[in-house]
């Protein structure tokens, strides 16, 4: 009963210590999150620069796992060049290690006074950002809480001979303590936790050193075993290069350092003999040793990556998601971003659309008609996947601003998806029509169609621009249309009734000729789906817009 209770006790203080991780990860994300992407995007200049904003960003963030999102999808945007993207990759498992230096110390003492303050700006924050940083607060006394416990759990139980048989196998080989920190790291998506943890079992004297680096490396082996498992079927080829690069880096750095930890072992005691500041001094020092001889290599390394991960050039599924990495979840402004790209390919469809519904209306092309409804489920099935994307974020990691850009990429690609529906069921409807009938548009008909289809393909692609920017000065320019398509179908409705006048008794080739209004109003609602999705969320979320055209009573 007592062995079943500490048990309990045992992964009750594991699972507080990852607790308190996630929030401290959490808590600086939303509070900081925008600005540290912003620093890292400004920093990828040059591997040195890159290399210095990765630890510092990870420092924070506590995840080099969000870091890594962050620059990969910055390479999979075209906007970073391989080499300064694993320069910060280096950097970044450098900041892994600083939290870890920091905890090494016996700072238990301050875990109530951190819980303290971080229920205090939490509650009585008024700022987001206060509250956040009380979150991350109160996740840092949890850690170190859990770290204290795990200490008092661990020592009494370790001359258990069930216990020590279980550890002697981890003790007496080295590659077995490898691959169980490892697998560990990947269970738990978190090197840190796993370091903390070898750390406490060192220090309780149930791990010898040896076995501990051991684990450690495991440790470090695992945290970038995650985004290549995760991101190698999907994403653009250099995001994966930066992911296999990373687990490349420290794989040559494990299969190196695993055969010399004999030798490493003893110089390390004389040096730092408290063994849980010896296996955070070995963690630092073995990531340090990576950047330092990877850093001046990393150009033929990056050119060996290009080799490795070529650009695909097999044909791709267009209904297919090609930006929903599920491993950017974790970290929603890399998510959101991810999101946002996949909103503009469908952007990209729709734009596809409306090109060939004007070739289906003036050029009898019927081939187009079946096309572009094809093209619509194209649409149907990317806007279903991005919604069931959004879904799966964490509530508790989003921000108030995460909130309002999820509405807004709920409204576009919402509006953007009636828009298709509307250009492959009534459009193209006009279009089978008049192939049927054999019937063909006036030059002057078939000029109108064209600068009506001309028009709306440029407020799709304005549409695309103020979603993107979120300039209000675009969102007011795009909001305007809507007075011109209005104009536009009363022009319409008021010719098309003159032409039939004048037609007497025989409409027939006067309207077979001419612009139908039924087909005006539909590209009109077309028009108004693409101002509703882009326009109206920027300029309501900034009391531009009013709730109604009507006037005062």
């Amino acid at each position: 009963m007592d062995t079943t209770l500490t048990l309990i006790d045992l992964c009750g203080a594991v699972a507080l210590l990852l607790w308190g991780i996630h929030m401290v990860q959490t808590g600086v994300q939303r509070a900081l999150g925008p600005h540290l992407r912003r620093l890292l995007g400004v920093a990828l200049g040059n591997r040195v620069k890159a290399l210095a904003a990765g630890l510092g960003v990870t420092a924070l963030l506590q995840s080099s796992t969000a870091t890594g999102l962050m620059v990969a999808s910055f390479a999979g945007a075209g906007l970073v060049a391989v080499v300064p993207a694993l320069a910060v990759m280096l950097g970044a498992n450098i900041g892994t290690t600083l939290i870890v230096q920091v905890l090494s110390f016996d700072v238990a003492r301050v875990a109530p006074v951190l819980v303290l303050v971080g229920v205090i700006l939490f509650r009585r924050g008024s700022e987001p950002r206060t509250r956040d940083l009380g979150r991350a607060a109160i996740g840092l006394g949890l850690m170190l809480m859990a770290l204290a416990r795990l200490v008092e759990v661990i020592t009494p139980y370790e001359d258990v001979p069930a216990l020590r048989v279980l550890l002697g196998a981890v003790a007496t080989d080295r590659l077995v303590a490898l691959v169980i920190g490892a697998v560990l790291t990947w269970a738990a998506h978190s090197s840190v936790a796993i370091v903390l943890l070898v750390m406490s079992f060192t220090q309780a004297g149930v791990l010898p050193l040896e076995a501990g680096m051991a684990l450690v490396l495991g440790a470090n082996l695992g945290s970038a075993l995650n985004p290549v498992l995760e991101g190698a079927r999907e994403g653009e080829a250099a995001g994966r290069r930066v992911a296999l690069g990373n687990l490349l880096t420290r794989a040559v750095g494990c299969a190196i350092a695993l055969p010399c930890l004999g030798l490493i072992g003893p110089p390390l005691v004389t040096w730092q003999p408290d063994l849980s500041r010896a296996v955070a001094d070995f963690h630092t020092a073995f990531n340090l040793a990576l950047a330092l001889v990877f850093l001046p290599a990393l150009t033929p390394f990056a050119a060996l990556l290009r080799r490795l991960v070529p650009e695909r050039i097999d044909a791709h599924d267009p209904g297919q998601p090609l930006h929903l990495d599920e491993a950017a979840l974790e970290t929603p402004p890399v998510a959101l971003g991810a999101a946002g790209r996949e909103a503009l390919r469908m952007a990209d469809v729709l734009a596809e659309m409306m090109g060939g519904a004007g070739e289906a209306l003036t050029g009898g092309d019927r081939s187009k008609v079946a096309q572009i409804r094809r093209m619509d489920d194209t649409l149907d099935r990317l806007d279903a996947a991005i919604k069931a994307y959004l879904v799966r974020l964490d509530p508790e990691s989003l921000s108030e601003d995460d909130e309002r850009r999820i509405s807004a990429l709920l409204a576009f690609t919402t509006h953007l998806e009636h828009a298709g529906d509307i250009l492959s069921r009534n459009v193209m409807t006009h279009a089978a029509k008049r192939l049927k009938r054999g019937l063909a548009f006036s030059a002057d008909g078939k000029a109108e169609v064209e600068a009506l289809l001309a028009r709306l393909q440029a407020n799709l692609g304005a549409a695309g621009a103020a979603f993107l920017t979120e300039d209000p000065r675009a969102a007011r320019r795009l909001a305007d249309e809507k007075a011109v398509f209005r104009d536009l179908e009363a022009r319409s409705t008021e010719s098309h009734f003159r032409r039939l006048r004048d037609a007497g008794a025989g409409p027939a080739p006067a309207e077979a000729a001419a612009l139908s209004p039924d087909l005006v109003r539909d590209l009109k609602r077309v028009n108004d789906h693409l101002v509703a999705g882009a326009a109206y969320p920027i300029l309501e979320s900034r009391g531009a817009l009013r709730a109604s055209r009507l006037e005062g009573p």
